[in-house]
């Protein structure tokens, strides 16, 4: 039996990268999936809105009847080198508004659903590494920072109701919103880029029920060990 055989899925930022890789591994394993993004997908939805999110659900909800489980890819393009004197407060807003603000309406409206239905939920929240280490990109280290949180707090609030809450925390994933310098390979243990399909994997068993049953306010990291690197250079010789 395919590990989520019988799940209903809104998986979200599901044109291109991350989301894209998680949609095709969850609908490998069985699962009926309903992809979301702005373009390029059969649910077209803007997440930079409170009522975009809650209409996301909603539609999900009506389109898929019962939804098991979300996971919440979608985050705005961004400039991997955005210091707090560049980025705008436009950027700012949209860039808390997509990761934060519709992961909390998302996750509550849908797990209102899963209770309502007696489902055993489950929420995943693609962060990053930047959740623990200042990137030079701050609007998307502290979206990604509060929506491990968020993590936290759903995880214990929604347990004692069936639904477990995980966040994968992805590092250099070229493709979708971030572009990858070669050079930064060599600041990664393994010595290659993470692909999609490297996180999907992970996703996919934490989603299960065979692997993941006991797992719930977690960050699993995916990164070949790029969070390991010293970013402090050598003293001089």
């Amino acid at each position: 039996m395919k590990l989520l055989e019988g799940d209903t899925a809104l998986v979200t930022g599901a044109a291109h990268g991350i989301g894209r890789g998680v949609a095709e591994a969850l609908e490998a394993e069985g699962a009926r999936v309903l992809r979301a993004d702005l373009e390029g997908c059969e649910l077209k939805c803007d997440l930079s809105t409170m009522d975009g999110a809650r209409r996301a659900a909603d539609e999900a909800i009506h389109k898929l009847k019962s939804v098991s489980i979300l996971v919440h890819c979608a985050s705005p393009r961004r400039q991997e080198s955005q210091t707090v004197l560049q980025v705008t407060a436009d950027q700012w807003r949209e860039m808390l508004a997509v990761n934060l603000d519709a992961a909390f309406m998302l996750s509550q409206r849908l797990a209102a659903h899963m209770i309502e239905q007696g489902v055993k939920g489950r929420i995943v929240l693609i962060t990053s590494l930047h959740a623990e280490s200042p990137r030079n990109l701050p609007h998307y280290s502290a979206a990604k920072a509060a929506e491990t949180m968020l993590v936290k707090e759903l995880a214990r609030s929604l347990g004692p109701r069936g639904i477990r809450v995980n966040a994968i925390a992805p590092g250099a994933i070229p493709g979708g919103g971030f572009q990858a310098p070669a050079e930064m390979v060599e600041k990664i243990p393994l010595r290659r880029f993470g692909t999609p399909a490297d996180v999907a994997a992970i996703t996919v068993a934490v989603l299960s029920e065979r692997f993941g049953a006991y797992v719930t306010g977690a960050s699993v990291v995916v990164d070949g060990g790029m969070g390991l690197h010293n970013w402090i250079p050598p003293a001089s010789a």
